[in-house]
């Protein structure tokens, strides 16, 4: 845990470097900010609610700084999960952020009021934000660390531009209250060391900050409950007294902002921290399952099957082929997300791994194949070992069975080339290595089940060695993929559903790698039937893969199949199928990430979760703003409360989470606007149909109609920030709508150095270069806006990628795929 602590103090470190330049800009600066607290709270009891209420300007302005606030802790809470390792869900929450603060439409929106604060900040704001969400996903959880704070900071300067200090005061006291709530998250998920970490990193943080001189002055007993607080969520050691604890400090934080501005402002403040806690409970939700590591994991998996296909293809006269497998693997491993996992986890196995695939690479290229037997051994010891550094016990033994299975599926294609007796080399290696108790297989299948193990090792690993060496192709086939399904099920009897999904992922990006190999020797039909069986084995479910990747990401699910069906297409036809089997292994490795980050079911956190809201009601029945809220504006109230019955009820069932967070979201953001006299200033927010009105100051440009033409084969809904969907495969001469569905504006921009050759370049407005196009954005022009798509015929086969210009950043990228 160490690595988690340092992030965690660097990030507040940063927090509390930076805090100076949020008050460039005109805005306050620190000191202003504690001399105008202190003035205002001077001799303790001096100070009263009613001086307050006319020192302090109360108006919509508080509500929208009370919003960027529960984005400000949503932000804090990225953190968190990155230090933890969980950086696909850390990732997901940040591009969450930008999607609803680019869905905040209307004047009083957070997006509207942050652009018109400060233009520079909001742009730096948005770069951030945006670099954030790519940091994480890429695995890179320093820097979206650094940028999510930054991000943070960004909304913090706007606060202190728009509202008086005071209101400042009293919102940065409960952020550090939604920090403490977060470490009572990771608890809640399981991460108590990653929780103690932060809850160190919270108390050592509030030390430097200015909202511990604001907090100190609005009442020595709070300050001193919310500092104990922390430190015995530091020193707990256990869940249930970290979360208890956390609690205890936010509440402080609550109680502390009454005393730091008027009463209509801290019910803001609270309202906004129960939406942040709201959001956490969506974040709980999806915590379950192996997270990251497990993802890393499998991938080095996926590795360890593809290195282990070189002395074959060597031995098969393909060397050249051979030593460019081996130099793929080393190329897509240092742009990989396990590559960094793997050298913190362990430096040896990462510098024996690469030092290994050198090896290999050698090997191949000079058609030694005992060297490539050596060089693999090498490759392998180090991958199990890094295996083992990132998840070890039963997590490694899943996807130990997986690689079985995998170099089951390489016996088995040997079988039907005719080299038994390289079939019967690797059944008989197998047998070693289970013997062995390599990663613990062996016990641990014993352990599950006798008739298991005598099932898998005595009648088919054996029967398969036994059928091989003596040239029975048929039995030897049948064995290899006996022993292939004994092992599956073993997978699915002791492995959590996402982790039977990821260690299938990298199986089946292996099978797709074996078609490819299959094709490149002249064994097409062998190959298209290797597909074929793979695909129906993930139609069938594959352990919940199936479903899983569905839920987790529909776009890749899609593209995944799509892809797995291009290895077939490229093998029957002659084409690239080893090409077409890299694009699928890129697949397979993404919905790794994808399976791990959304695995709530297995871990039965939807209850928790729904427990965490259920707190918020029961706060919120005893709360000084429940009483203001519903003076203020009933429907208010009585939405809000409604909208927090049907969240928490979602969470407990388990569907409709998604919608019902953004409804509680929603409802809570027109409470704020309530409690400070403004409920006809709330914004609506969500992914709505006609996404908004259309800004005159922005022109469209050639081919950017009203409306979808009826023409028109295909249409691309442009949401928020994404492109649904991210990828779509389309026939030369169809015509391609991509319609404005939500949010802002949105370009559409291909990406020009990466357009199929001899393909005109393309993109909203009718730009000739990509340069002219991003340059024509910034003068208003090739903006799709709402009622409107734009509408382009493609007439080159190959894959277009493309891109929206002002959302490139969130992630707002697409890839058409033409087909002839």
């Amino acid at each position: 845990m160490d690595y988690s602590r340092r992030r965690l103090l660097q990030t507040t470190g940063l927090a509390v470097a930076t805090a100076g330049l949020a008050g460039c800009n005109g805005q306050s600066t620190d000191d202003t900010t504690a001399a105008e607290t202190d003035s205002e709270t001077e001799a303790g009891d001096e100070t009263t609610t009613e001086d307050a209420e006319s020192s302090v300007s109360v108006d919509a302005t508080v509500a929208v700084a009370a919003e960027w606030n529960a984005m400000r802790a949503r932000l804090y809470d990225t953190v968190a999960l990155a230090a933890a390792g969980r950086l696909g869900t850390a990732a997901r929450v940040a591009g969450d952020v930008f999607a609803r603060f680019e869905q905040s439409s209307g004047e009083w929106g957070a997006h509207e009021q942050l652009e018109a604060t400060n233009e520079r900040n909001y742009e730096t704001f948005e770069s951030n934000l945006g670099g954030a969400r790519e940091a994480y996903a890429a695995g890179d959880a320093e820097r979206g660390s650094d940028l999510a704070v930054q991000a943070a900071d960004n909304l913090l300067a706007a606060q202190r531009g728009r509202v008086d200090a005071a209101v400042v005061d009293a919102l940065n006291v409960l952020l550090f209250g939604a920090r403490a709530r977060d470490a009572g998250l990771l608890a809640a998920a399981g991460e108590v060391d990653a929780a103690t970490e932060l809850a160190n990193a919270v108390y050592e943080g509030f030390e430097d900050a200015p909202a511990h001189s604001a907090l100190e002055s609005a009442s020595d007993e709070l300050y001193e409950s919310f500092e104990a607080a922390v430190e015995g969520a530091a020193d707990a050691g256990d869940a249930e007294t970290l979360a208890a604890s956390a609690q205890t400090a936010a509440a402080a934080t609550v109680d502390a902002s009454y005393e730091l501005a008027p009463e209509t402002v801290a019910g803001a403040g609270h309202l906004a921290l129960m939406q942040a806690v709201g959001f956490d409970a969506e974040v709980l939700a999806g915590l379950g399952g192996p997270g990251d590591e497990f993802a890393h994991a499998a991938a080095l998996s996926l590795y360890r099957a593809r290195a282990a296909d070189v002395p074959r293809l060597v031995a098969a006269g393909e060397a050249d082929f051979a030593a460019t497998v081996a130099s793929d693997v080393f190329a897509h491993f240092e742009g990989a997300r396990a590559h960094e996992a793997l050298e913190e986890a362990d430096h040896d196995a990462y510098e024996g791994f690469e030092g290994g695939l050198e090896s290999l690479t050698e090997a191949a290229e000079s058609g030694d194949a005992a060297a490539a037997e050596e060089a693999v051994a090498t490759v392998d010891e180090n991958l199990l070992a890094g295996i083992s550094a990132l998840v070890g016990g039963e997590a490694a033994t899943v996807l130990e069975a997986a690689f079985f299975r995998a170099r089951l599926g390489d016996a088995r294609e040997l079988v039907a080339v005719g080299e038994t007796d390289r079939a019967a080399a690797v059944g008989e290696s197998l047998f070693a290595r289970f013997e062995e108790n390599e990663a613990n297989l062996h016990e641990s299948v014993e352990e599950e089940s006798e008739e298991l193990y005598h099932r898998f090792e005595e009648e088919h690993l054996a029967g398969l060695v036994e059928d091989a060496t003596a040239g029975d192709a048929d039995a030897a086939a049948a064995h290899a993929e006996g022993a292939m399904d004994a092992l599956f099920e073993f997978e699915a009897a002791v492995g959590a559903t996402a982790e039977v999904s990821a260690a299938e992922a990298a199986f089946f990006g292996a099978r797709g790698f074996d078609a490819a190999a299959l094709a490149r020797v002249g064994a097409s039909a062998r190959a298209a039937a290797v597909v074929q069986s793979t695909f129906a084995f993930f139609e069938a479910g594959a352990g919940g893969y199936h479903e899983t990747l569905e839920e987790a990401d529909h776009d890749l699910y899609e593209s995944f199949e799509g892809a797995l069906g291009s290895v077939r297409t490229a093998a029957e036809e002659g084409g690239d199928a080893y090409g077409a089997a890299k694009t699928y292994g890129q697949r397979a490795v993404d919905s790794m990430y994808a399976v791990v980050a959304t695995a709530a079911a297995d871990a039965g956190l939807g209850a928790a979760a729904s427990e965490r809201m259920s707190g918020v009601f029961q706060t919120f029945e005893e709360a000084r703003v429940h009483e203001a809220l519903e003076g203020a504006d009933h429907d208010a109230y009585e939405g809000f409360e409604a909208a927090l019955s049907d969240y928490s009820a979602a969470l407990e069932d388990g569907s409709g989470v998604d919608v019902a967070a953004e409804t509680y979201a929603t409802a809570t953001a027109r409470a704020q606007f309530a409690v400070v006299g403004e409920v006809g200033k709330a914004p609506e927010a969500g992914d709505t149909e006609d996404g908004g009105s259309a800004d005159a100051a922005l022109s469209g440009g050639p081919n950017v109609v009203e409306g979808v033409p009826e023409e028109a084969d295909h249409v691309v809904k442009m949401r928020a920030v994404a492109f649904e969907p991210a990828e779509l495969t389309v026939s030369v001469g169809d015509t391609v709508a991509f319609e404005h569905a939500a949010g802002d504006a949105h370009s559409v921009t291909a990406s020009g150095d990466e357009l199929p050759e001899g393909a005109a370049y393309w993109a909203s407005g009718g730009f000739e270069s990509q340069e002219a196009a991003e340059t024509g954005w910034g003068e208003g022009k090739g903006a799709v806006q709402s009622g409107q798509s734009y509408v382009h015929t493609f007439e080159t086969a190959g894959e277009h990628p493309y891109y929206c210009v002002p959302h490139e950043a969130a992630g707002m990228t697409g890839t058409i795929i033409v087909e002839e």
